[in-house]
């Protein structure tokens, strides 16, 4: 039997399934070979047994870092018309402080991928984790639009390297579940987003930004030490086909494969653009404009936030049904269409300037 193993190890992989591209199969069928479960399955199947509850493990402590950045980042969103009211800030003041977000996330986006080369995705994680927790509580600190400005660039930078270190890490363990999972720690962004959004409603009336966002560092903190330790004590298995061969590292992108990483790039884009003035203005704009109670305000958020995770929490499912190309066309056509309905709606008041 160990010699039938020692065989099956060096099999060569089947060539990637057409499901990957969009076909009416499992779009992971194929993902990974199967050496890797050969590989941790030790006689008696206990090892199998092993790195599957190592796996689980992890998935679990994967999904609790996707939440509880959804969860610190709406509990700030929730809060920006209080901490605009207390740096005096106008709307094209607010604006240029919120590109302090934008920009700190670019600029870690850029480096984190570095990090979890050298260190690995999941001590990244934890180590971005435990900043986005301290962060959340500096932009109370301000009374001013460029003391704003400068701590949201802080806020950013860690906001932007968790989610790179964490979603380096989800990758990973995708291809070695082999299936889409992807959807679903997408969708615990959005449950931490909408659980945030509606914490943030119940005490805004009756907490300060200051008290608020101290109180989300300190659940920060708790939930990253309680989740640390599963995610640094259980790994991916690497897949023997990427080790010891030569052509393996990075490569320059050629033709087809540098248009088709330009078209997700201009597709993530436009998804970052339209959540990102939806979480940073929206709120804004239904307290100020259309003079909703704050909880009423940050309400809409939540609803936004819920309305994300329904569909990523279909996401698995859908992918394997009707490919990943079938689904990117019409959640696109979705979003667009929802876009246009919310920009085509009467003006604040309308109803009563119009004539009788």
């Amino acid at each position: 039997m160990p010699g039938k193993i020692a065989r099956a190890r060096i099999r060569r992989p089947a060539a990637p399934s057409p499901a990957l591209y969009g076909s009416g199969h499992s779009p992971y069928a194929d993902f990974v070979p199967q050496l890797n479960k050969l590989r941790t399955a030790a006689p008696g199947g206990r090892g199998g047994n092993t790195a599957a509850a190592s796996l689980s493990r992890l998935r679990t402590a994967l999904t609790v870092f996707f939440a509880l950045d959804g969860f610190l980042f709406a509990g700030w969103v929730v809060r920006i018309p209080a901490i605009k009211e207390q740096t005096g800030a106008s709307a094209s003041d607010l604006g240029l402080a919120l590109l302090g977000v934008s920009g700190g996330a670019v600029i870690t986006m850029m480096l984190t991928g570095r990090l979890c080369r050298r260190f690995g995705s999941h001590p990244v994680t934890v180590a971005c984790g435990v900043l986005l927790s301290l962060s959340i509580a500096l932009p109370a600190q301000t009374h001013s639009t460029l003391a704003l400005g400068l701590v949201l660039l802080v806020f950013g930078a860690s906001y932007g390297g968790i989610n790179v270190a964490m979603n380096s890490a989800a990758v990973d363990l995708v291809a070695a579940v082999r299936r889409p999972v992807m959807p679903s720690f997408h969708a615990a962004f959005s449950l931490g987003g909408m659980t945030g959004a509606g914490l943030g409603g119940l005490v805004a009336a009756r907490l300060s930004p200051t008290a608020h966002l101290l109180g989300l560092t300190g659940i920060g903190l708790v939930v990253t030490a309680l989740a640390a330790p599963a995610l640094l004590r259980n790994r991916v298995p690497s897949p023997e086909r990427l080790q010891g061969q030569p052509g393996n590292g990075s490569r320059p992108l050629r033709g087809t494969a540098r248009k088709a990483v330009v078209l997700f790039g201009v597709i993530a884009l436009c998804t970052a653009y339209g959540e990102g003035a939806l979480a940073e203005w929206g709120t804004l704009h239904l307290q100020q404009d259309l003079h909703a109670h704050p909880g009423v305000a940050a309400a809409g958020y939540s609803l936004f936030a819920l309305a994300m995770a329904a569909g990523r929490l279909s996401g698995t499912t859908l992918l394997e049904r009707l490919g990943q190309t079938r689904i990117l066309v019409a959640g696109g056509s979705l979003a667009a269409t929802g876009m246009l309905l919310a920009r085509s709606r009467p003006p604040p008041g309308w109803c009563s300037s119009a004539s009788p």
